[in-house]
């Protein structure tokens, strides 16, 4: 049954996404839709990629990095970060991808907020206290050393949905509850409280591949994020004000 609902709503979504990525005749896209289809395509040329990435999950985080791009707000051209939180914490969900060699540099366990859910997330929230994590896109900043040791910081590109990422002190930090020891002894991945947590044994790695400016993106099919993010959907730019905060 879960199998069943999960492909249902990635249907859905792709139908969706068919209308908020790819607007009707008339209708101005807000990145360089042909770079977009060049690089996807030699994406999928690559069996790691293809093996790894849901298709899906991968068209909307490249239409969300050109738009960041165009925007001026990446910094560091070439490297996209993926977290698939549809998938259950026991498997790898985040992705590292060079897009220019198109090669994925990286795969791995990565734990979401304890206020999301158990086995998976299923709750999100731009709110402090939540303990919930954020969807959308992000740009990397600098690391630093905090209570959780060698960090890195991210800033929330999209309002009313994770603009409050750097208030609410959510980073990339390595964890003790996010391993594959961990999964066997207890069926899941620990969980932070808003963090995408990574394993001791990858985190300072991953780290120094995405840092300084790079593109990060949060998924999540089951949720009306699509339908809300400005940077998906260049129309609600203009009504944004208007909308209820996501949470």
């Amino acid at each position: 049954m879960m199998l069943f609902m999960n492909r249902l709503i990635s249907m859905l979504f792709i139908m969706m996404m068919m209308v908020v990525v790819f607007p009707s005749e008339g209708r101005s896209l807000s990145f360089d839709i042909n770079a977009f289809r060049n690089n996807f395509a030699a994406l999928s040329e690559s069996p790691e990629i293809r093996n790894k990435v849901d298709p899906m999950v991968l068209s909307v985080a490249l239409s969300g990095y050109y738009t960041l791009l165009e925007k001026g707000q990446v910094n560091r051209d070439g490297i996209l970060t993926v977290i698939d939180f549809n998938r259950p914490s026991s498997d790898e969900r985040i992705f590292v991808i060079d897009l220019n060699r198109g090669k994925l540099l990286y795969s791995g366990l990565v734990a979401h907020g304890r206020g999301s859910g158990d086995i998976y997330a299923q709750h999100f929230s731009n709110a402090s206290g939540s303990y919930q994590s954020s969807l959308g896109f992000y740009t990397t900043g600098d690391t630093y050393d905090g209570k959780n040791g060698y960090s890195l910081r991210l800033f929330g590109k999209e309002p009313g949905i994770n603009d409050n990422a750097e208030s609410r002190s959510i980073v990339i930090h390595g964890a003790d509850y996010v391993s594959h020891d961990y999964i066997r002894k207890n069926g899941r991945l620990g969980r932070s409280q808003g963090c995408p947590a990574l394993s001791f044994e990858s985190f300072q790695q991953v780290i120094n591949l995405i840092k300084g400016g790079s593109c990060l993106f949060i998924y999540h099919g089951g949720s009306d994020y699509a339908i809300k993010s400005i940077l998906l959907n260049p129309d609600l730019a203009r009504l944004q004000l208007l909308t209820e905060p996501y949470s």
